[in-house]
Order: structure tokens, then sequence, then C-alpha cells
């Protein structure tokens, strides 16, 4: 049972790092809490489903025309919802604000388009698991691990090799002084979202092929964005892994003596605790 749990959280941390991931970086350079990343996981999930049964695609080619779909709506939305308020310099509440109104919008749309009815991704009957110290793992749980572990790896190297992943840290670090050495900030922001919303759209696929698809499903998503963003330091890039690990493993334990219920229970526990505890940090620090 105990190996099982492990299994259980680093699956579980790894998904949540890509949604912690996205989550962050966007508010690195943005500056606020966007509701509607949750959206973006439903929309790659949603959107996944498509290419792969309706339109009878391969899942890795369903899986990358979803996340760059939904990265090119988040970009369109972002300039509807969100660029007129920062040319307006308006408040960090009122960008919260216009992605709450995002968000709710959106999973209207998908509802009425999709209905409420869940979706499967699955074609076939599900594979037998491997054996591993007592526990079983599946093959989906097995690429769900593989392509969060590339995921991540790429984001790195990204961030810390690329002329645009430096261009992110510095309008993270200083947007004025960016706009001051040559660096367009507002391409610089539509790269963010729609590499944050990319990132999310994979984490819901990958989900989808084992708890199925449906409208509310970016909720819980969401959620677990902001605890493990906070946790780690809000803007941390290593710290939002940091987070999203130790989310999944409190939260796995936790169940194994309560209901499975209870996991959303003890993500919003563990929010208002780091909440009391950690003071606001600055952006990418750990990138520079």
């Amino acid at each position: 049972m105990f190996v099982q749990l492990v299994i259980n959280s680093i699956i579980a941390g790894a998904i949540y790092t890509l949604l912690a991931l996205g989550f962050t970086i966007i508010y690195g350079a943005l500056n606020f809490f966007n509701m509607a990343h949750g959206v973006a996981y439903m929309v790659g999930a949603y959107l996944s489903y498509v290419f792969r049964i309706q339109l009878g695609l391969n899942l890795p080619l369903a899986f990358s025309l979803s996340a760059v779909a939904t990265a090119f709506a988040m970009i369109g939305i972002d300039r509807i919802a969100y660029f007129h308020l920062r040319v307006k310099r308006a408040p960090s509440w009122a960008l919260v604000v216009s992605s709450i109104g995002v968000a709710i919008f959106i999973e209207s749309f998908v509802s009425a388009v999709f209905g409420s009815d869940t979706r499967s991704l699955r074609t076939e009957q599900a594979a037998p698991g491997y054996g591993l110290f007592g526990a079983i793992i599946t093959p989906v749980q097995i690429s769900m691990l593989v392509v969060s572990g590339v995921l991540m790896l790429f984001l790195t190297l990204f961030l810390k090799t690329t002329l645009l992943g430096k261009a992110l840290r510095a309008t993270s670090n200083d947007p004025d002084m960016s706009s001051v050495l040559g660096i367009n900030t507002e391409s610089i922001y539509r790269s963010t979202f729609a590499l944050g919303s990319g990132l999310a759209a994979i984490a819901g696929s990958l989900v989808a092929l084992e708890t199925d698809v449906f409208p509310t499903m970016g909720h819980s998503a969401l959620l677990k964005s902001i605890v493990a963003s906070i946790m780690g330091g809000i803007g941390n890039i290593p710290g939002a892994v940091f987070g999203s690990f130790f989310l999944g493993f409190v939260e796995n334990f936790g169940i194994w003596k309560l209901n499975s219920s209870w996991k959303d229970a003890i993500a919003l526990i563990l929010l208002m605790f780091f909440i009391l505890l950690r003071p606001s940090p600055s952006g990418m620090e750990s990138q520079k």
C-alpha cells in the first residue's frame, strides 16, 4: 500500500507540476492570478476528444494539436479580455475579475456545445498494469510521467537557454526596463499565455485518459494550480515544482485514512496554511 501511495503521489505531482508551471509563468509575466487557467485545462481535454474520437487522429497528434489550438485560443482571449486593461494600467484585481468572466463564459460555451455528459478519450479496453514492488502502475500513468518529465525539462531549457525564454524572465522581473531595452513586452505576454495554456491543455488531455472529460473539470485543476504555486512561492518556477509534488504526496497520503472526496478539501487546508505562513514573493528569481 505504501509503495502504491508513493507512485500515485508522484503521478499526481507530475500533473500538478504542468498546471502550476503554466499558472506561475503567467503570474510572473503579467502579475495577476489567471482564474481562467482551469478552463485551458478543460478546453485542452475537449479538443483532444474532438481530434482523437471525432476525427480519429492518433493520441500524440491529437494532444499536440489540442495544445496548439488551446494556446492560440488563449492568445485571442488575452487580446479581448486583458490587453485593453494592461494598456490602461488597470490594477491586478481588474484582470482577475476579467479572467473569472472568461472562465464562466468558456465553461458555459463548452457546456452548450458538448452538453454536460461525461465524454471519454479511451477507445480500447484498459491495458493491464505492471507490478512494481507490490504496487501497480498502468501504461497510461507511465505515459503521464514521461510526458510531464519531458515538458518540465523542455520548459527549464527554454527559459534558461533561448532568447524568448530570457526575454520572458526579463519582462517578469521589470517590464518597464525590458521595454526600454527593446523587448516587445506585448509579444512576450502573448507567448507567456500560449506557453502556460499549452501546458495546462496537455495536463488536461493526460488526465482525461483516466478520468474522462466534463465541463467542470477545470475547477479542481485551478485549485491545484493555485495551491501548488503558493506553496512553492508564487512566481518561483522550481518552487512550483516542489509545491506540486508536495501537494500530490499530502493529498494521496491524506485520503489513505480519509475518503477520496477529501482531496480538494486537503488542498484548501494547505492553501490556507501557506497563505498564513508565506510572505508574497517576487518574480522568477531562481531563473535569473
